[in-house]
């Protein structure tokens, strides 16, 4: 009989309830349970096995480059990682209210590992997270207009509640490129959030866009003006 309820609950594809079900015949064993107190064992232990599959499937669509998570932060003030500032952000608020998050610094300072542990906590709190360098995605920019795709993958970038795009600013943006990338980021603009990683100062990302100035101006206005901003100093630390 127990055997079968294991079996059954597999079959419904309540795998918690069915682990946690072999744990209640053992403890029945050993001390009374009562039926109130089973099946409410039962309900969150499914919705435990449901959470954390949850997330594990959204840090594997997230498609991040490291592995990090806040936890593995070392703070430190005096190279931009103050520790109440980052901790602000691991809350996910900024997420809710769509602001963006702008992280500069040499290279080898932890951007990217910054920005990776700020993906991972938003997956921990339920968020769609995308994780892009910036040459990639001007790849598959250009590729969904080469197949006619280009209003879907604008759609589906729109709706990720944080997307990061790492090495932004290796170059010069014109053209089409611009274009694109001004309306990506206007999507997104006080709906969802956007990370930004680059070895560039901000005061240097007009640098970037000016091959058309009214573009830049707009692209800038709305990637700066309302974000936080993290600027990471000191020696590399991958040394």
């Amino acid at each position: 009989m127990q055997n079968k309820i294991t079996q059954d609950l597999m079959e419904l594809h309540l795998g918690g309830m069915a682990e946690q079900w072999e744990a209640i015949q053992m403890l029945g064993k050993r001390q009374d349970v009562s039926l109130k107190d089973g099946i409410q064992m039962l309900i969150q232990a499914e919705k435990e096995r449901r959470s954390a599959s949850k997330t594990a499937r959204l840090i594997k669509r997230a498609k991040f480059r490291y592995n990090a998570t806040i936890e593995e932060i070392v703070f430190d003030s005096a190279r931009g990682k103050d520790k109440d500032r980052i901790m602000q952000l691991a809350s996910c608020e900024y997420i809710r209210q769509g602001v963006s998050v702008l992280i500069t610094g040499p290279s080898g300072v932890g951007k990217s590992f910054l920005a990776t542990a700020l993906g991972y906590q938003a997956c921990l709190a339920g968020r769609k997270v995308l994780y892009i360098n910036m040459h990639k995605l001007l790849e598959q920019i250009q590729l969904a207009r080469v197949e006619g795709t280009i209003i879907t993958f604008f759609e589906k970038i729109a709706e990720i509640d944080l997307l990061i795009i790492d090495d932004y600013g290796m170059k010069i943006l014109e053209g089409q490129q611009l274009l694109d990338f001004m309306e990506l980021i206007e999507d997104r603009h006080g709906r969802k959030s956007t990370i930004i990683s680059s070895q560039l100062p901000v005061d240097n990302w007009y640098e970037v866009l000016a091959k058309n100035a009214t573009i830049a101006d707009a692209i800038l206005d709305r990637m700066v003006k309302t974000s936080y901003r993290y600027e990471l100093k000191g020696e590399s630390m991958r040394k």
